[in-house]
């Protein structure tokens, strides 16, 4: 609702062509595959496991953005991409007591790094020619038949409880975090370059960690502090990595996308 009036109020066009197409791919991500498939793990696994898997998105966003651009990174970025998985498994694998249920839990986080990468990439990208709150704003317009029939559902099965304190969460979460937290995240994206704007993600988990410290009394443990500090580390290796050994090239769809930035500009009204 509010991204269908923000469009209206201030008369975007219509997206174009495969804009429409790459709209979906960046809803299945950041609209639909990430907050579900992370919703459904926290009712497992806590607040500070989670945050330690989801520390591999800085480098997984750097691999899908070398990827979607066609890029040239040295073989030591891919080791240390590779080597943050390895360790994120490691951790959640080791997690003492966990059940099958909690386990399950891993793998959907897992799952949500994998989606939310592919959205920010393909966002970041399409951010560059239809602005950064307008793809976030027309993402979620397009998810919307879906979600709303999800959410029919839910209501239908599960009639929505809850405290004060809990229904201003949910209210933080659907205005905040899906909605006015990516008008700068994508227009940071779309500055770009991509990898090196997803470091500003390796501050998450640990916030994440703290705040989940603060207000869900969860206890910090030295093997979730130092998977941490590893995860995080190993992300961060294989952005500066890219960034330091590879020189960005102009491609063919580069040339596009700027062309289309410059001719959507008179049309384009941020905030």
């Amino acid at each position: 609702m509010l991204a269908t009036a923000a469009l209206i109020i201030t008369r975007q066009h219509l997206p174009r062509g495969n804009q429409w197409v790459r709209l979906a791919v960046v809803a299945g991500g950041v609209v639909v595959g990430f907050p579900l498939l992370t919703s459904f793990a926290l009712t497992a696994a806590s607040a500070s496991h989670g945050a330690v898997v989801i520390a591999l998105l800085p480098a997984a966003t750097a691999v899908m953005a070398v990827i979607r651009g066609k890029g040239r990174p040295p073989l030591p970025f891919w080791i240390t991409a590779a080597l943050g998985a390895l360790v994120a498994v490691i951790f959640a694998s080791m997690q003492g007591g966990a059940s099958i249920r909690s386990q399950w839990s891993y793998l959907l986080l897992f799952g949500a790094v994998v989606a939310a990468a592919i959205g920010y990439a393909e966002g970041g990208l399409l951010a560059r020619e239809i602005g950064s709150w307008q793809t976030v704003s027309w993402a979620l317009v397009l998810a919307a038949p879906l979600m709303v029939t999800l959410t029919t559902i839910a209501i239908v099965d599960q009639p929505p409880t809850g405290t004060p304190t809990q229904w201003a969460a949910f209210a933080y979460l659907g205005v905040v975090s899906m909605f006015l937290g990516f008008f700068a995240w994508y227009r940071g994206l779309a500055i770009g370059p991509m990898a090196q704007v997803s470091q500003v993600q390796l501050t998450q988990p640990v916030l994440s960690i703290l705040w989940a410290a603060v207000i869900l009394r969860e206890q910090l443990t030295w093997q979730t502090i130092i998977a941490g500090i590893a995860v995080i580390l190993c992300a961060g290796i294989a952005v500066r990595t890219r960034r330091g050994r590879v020189r960005p090239t102009r491609s063919a769809e580069d040339r596009e996308v700027e062309s289309a930035t410059v001719e959507a500009m008179p049309s384009t009204n941020g905030p």
